[in-house]
């Protein structure tokens, strides 16, 4: 595969996708991005190839440092310090995973994120 040819047409489409995405549109590209590099960091596990599964991993704790530093705590509500808590648990899990090469806890982080993407799209239909 011509990772170099990817890669630009990754970030063409990241670029197209972001211009005049709501900040919903945005966290939703975000997800889209971390599920697609967890599935890669999978992939790199069970292909024994762990310098690529260490850049996934960083790239996945990344994003969700991103999304976490991105909630507003001055809010102090519930849902923003639930998702804070989820979202370093998911870190500590991923950390696991890179660790031990443990792929179940790839597939845990997956199940988590899927289900908060899914609250996150819901969101983004009832503010259109």
């Amino acid at each position: 595969m011509d990772y170099e040819a990817y890669a630009s047409y990754h970030a063409v489409n990241l670029e197209a996708q972001t211009s005049t995405a709501s900040p919903v549109e945005l966290v939703l590209v975000l997800f889209d991005g971390i599920l697609d590099e967890l599935a890669r960091a999978k992939g790199h596990i069970e292909a024994r190839r762990y310098e690529q599964k260490g850049d996934s991993i960083t790239r996945c704790i990344n994003i969700l440092n991103g999304l976490s530093s991105a909630l507003d705590f001055d809010a102090d509500n519930e849902v923003v310090n639930n998702l804070a808590r989820l979202y370093d648990y998911c870190v500590w899990r991923l950390h696991d995973a890179s660790l031990e090469l443990d792929t179940a806890a790839i597939d845990e982080v997956v199940g988590l994120l899927g289900t908060l993407k899914g609250g996150w799209q819901g969101v983004g239909e009832l503010h259109g």
